[in-house]
């Protein structure tokens, strides 16, 4: 059997942690990692001790909102949100990490892994958000598609 790469090993439990998200449009799991550690985990969904999404609809599904557009209504926070505000709920330092996400980041969560001193983002599917590229890009944030991923 052979082994899978540390990129491989690190996006498969970031594809297990999106199975914990309870959004009904896109299931996203993210993973911080410094130095081959797991420094966090995060998936969407709203805030703790909110009802889920799954158990009281979408707004941004009602309404016909297209991916990508009116964050602000949707009730449930990024998989990469969550993964920031848990390391800082434990006081774990992410500078310097990098982060493996199922979904390539918005430009609201580009903005706060550029702020937390990510490194490097390593996703597997695409989000349609050229001003988050470009953030990264400008950044200095290294940025790369894993597209083997299960």
């Amino acid at each position: 059997m052979e082994r899978p790469t540390w990129d491989r090993y690190f996006m498969d439990i970031a594809i297990l942690v999106s199975s914990r998200s309870t959004c009904l449009r896109r299931k996203v799991g993210a993973v911080i990692v410094k130095d081959k550690r797991i420094l966090s985990t995060g998936y969407n969904g709203p805030p703790s001790g909110l009802a889920h999404c799954a158990d009281v609809g979408c707004l941004r599904q009602r309404l016909g909102i297209p991916s990508g557009e009116r964050h602000e209504i949707c009730r449930g926070l990024h998989a990469e949100q969550n993964a920031i505000i848990q390391a800082a709920l434990h006081g774990v330092s992410i500078e310097g990490a990098r982060i493996y996400t199922t979904t390539f980041p918005c430009v609201i969560c580009s903005k706060m892994l550029i702020n937390a001193g990510i490194t490097e983002i390593i996703y597997r599917e695409g989000y349609p958000d050229e001003l988050s590229a470009s953030l990264l890009r400008e950044a200095g944030v290294r940025i790369r598609q894993l597209k083997d991923a299960q």
